[in-house]
């Protein structure tokens, strides 16, 4: 069974919260937490966040076991770009861009014929 949360809008450019998000992917969710943890990003928190919201929604189940489970998807999209303007010299102006990111996590657990 899959678990599945996401943070849509994060105000954090994609490629930020990629680098941390590939630490995470595919490990147990006590490992992820335990990484995230001990990384110094802002994205970590983020991520961490995510992936307890996910653990959460297992709890829900009372057929699965927490423990078990671990991160099969971690994906980072980018969402909306903010645009705005900043002013220059000579009467000039340059854009800014303030990108957004959509973090999804699914969770699922370990088949017990795999690990034999």
């Amino acid at each position: 069974m899959e678990f599945r949360s996401c943070c849509k809008y994060a105000r954090i450019s994609p490629r930020k919260v990629r680098y941390v998000i590939d630490l995470v992917r595919g490990k147990s969710v006590n490992d992820a937490l335990r990484i995230l943890r001990a990384t110094h990003k802002r994205a970590s928190y983020m991520i961490d966040k995510v992936i307890r919201a996910a653990i959460a929604a297992a709890n829900e189940n009372l057929d699965v076991d927490v423990d078990s489970l671990y991160v099969t998807q971690a994906l980072v999209d980018g969402g909306p770009t903010r645009k705005g303007q900043r002013t220059r010299p000579r009467g000039m102006s340059a854009r800014i861009l303030k990108r957004t990111s959509h973090i999804t996590v699914v969770l699922s657990e370990k088949n017990k014929s795999i690990n034999k």
